[in-house]
């Protein structure tokens, strides 16, 4: 909302359901992240999606933030089916809807084929959330179509909540099948960490970048996931505090990208030269590049470390070995903007940022740089959170 105040004009976001529905959507994120219950779980994951489909498509006047709302409804409405059906299978297989006694059931009995089919609907409908593949597809087309604010409050609050009960859920209701869950996991993280890497190198607009580099850092933050282990759910939750921050960041640049006579611009031949009209925003844009690439010492390093060290230790190498891989195709498109910013000829200049805008990439970047000075904190506090689920 903070971010949204320069622009709330110029993107129809002016009106005084903006802001609500925004709320309503966190008052679901921070239900969904609280629930220990599959009817709680879904009641407030509706009340989250519904808000969101509405701010999508919150600027009538442009086609593809229409676009945007209809495309994320649908594909959202899908996915709410699967989890919903996959809901309906897990309480008729073990009797049972909150996660403490499905656990209990699953260790009194043997598995049964209709579990395991309902694992994987559950499964589904959350990867929709944090949008793995291969449930991504909704993921460029609504971010670069839904106003920036917008998109920038997708790749951040929804992500890290869908991450924190798929955690929550796998951990806690279904430890006893983990050989079941750890093989799905594993497959849509290896899926999400190439898509994302390969299919970003061809996007010339920063939004759709941003949208496939927030596909494969879904996977890299799975890595932690697949280990199902306290050192690897820390390591996830370590992931999703840092790329939450670096998104933040990147995305206040994307809304300061503004041309002296107010047009909004989004490609990334626009940055051309930026080093020399705008040294803070370049210098700022280029450690959230390297960090977004998992350069050391900056902060994206740290989070894939931890999640890398979390796969090693459950044996889970050829995992690890691939998203090391991925990670250097994924510097290509990140080292790219870099390139354009500090090499190219300048086309023309942006106007003056908003100070809300200069604030929250200015805290950004310094969070990414001097992150190696305070990260023991921050892992200590995941350590902490973690070690509650086991």
């Amino acid at each position: 909302m903070f971010l949204s105040m320069g622009h709330a004009r110029e993107q129809q976001l002016d009106r005084f359901e903006f802001p609500v529905l925004l709320v309503l959507a966190t008052l679901g994120i921070l239900l969904m992240i609280s629930a220990h219950d599959l009817i709680s779980l879904y009641l407030s994951l509706e009340l989250q999606s519904l808000a969101l489909y509405v701010v999508a498509a919150i600027n009538r006047d442009s086609v593809k933030s229409t676009e945007a709302g209809l495309k994320y409804f649908v594909l959202g409405a899908l996915s709410s089916g699967m989890l919903l059906y996959g809901m309906s299978l897990v309480y008729g297989f073990t009797g049972h809807t909150t996660f403490d006694a499905i656990a209990t059931a699953l260790s009194a009995e043997t598995r049964s084929l209709g579990l395991v089919f309902g694992l994987v609907f559950v499964l589904a409908g959350l990867a929709f959330k944090i949008s793995a593949v291969p449930f991504h597809m909704w993921t460029p087309d609504v971010y670069e179509g839904a106003p920036t604010p917008v998109t920038a409050f997708f790749a951040g609050a929804p992500k890290v909540a869908a991450m924190a009960i798929l955690t929550r859920i796998v951990v806690t209701a279904f430890h006893p099948v983990l050989a079941d869950w750890q093989q799905i996991i594993v497959f849509i993280s290896i899926a999400s960490m190439v898509l994302g890497s390969f299919a970003a190198i061809g996007q010339r607009n920063f939004k759709r970048l941003m949208a496939y580099s927030s596909i494969g850092h879904m996977g890299y933050a799975l890595v932690g996931l697949a280990a199902g282990t306290k050192t690897g759910v820390s390591g996830v939750m370590l992931y999703m505090v840092i790329y939450m921050v670096m998104t933040l960041g990147s995305f206040a640049i994307i809304m300061a990208m503004r041309r002296k006579d107010g047009r909004q611009v989004e490609s990334i031949e626009d940055l051309a030269g930026l080093s020399a009209t705008n040294p803070f925003m370049a210098v700022v844009l280029t450690a959230l590049m390297f960090s977004l690439a998992g350069i050391p010492p900056l902060a994206g390093f740290f989070g894939k470390y931890f999640v890398f060290v979390a796969a090693i230790q459950a044996h889970l190498y050829a995992l690890a070995i691939i998203g090391v891989l991925a990670s250097v195709v994924g510097a290509y498109y990140y080292l790219r903007v870099i390139k354009v910013m500090w090499f190219d000829e300048a086309k023309d200049e942006f106007t003056r940022t908003a100070g809300s805008l200069r604030l929250v990439f200015g805290l950004s970047g310094l969070f990414v740089i001097t992150y190696v000075f305070f990260g023991g904190v921050i892992g200590g506090a995941a350590d902490l959170a973690a070690a509650t689920l086991f």
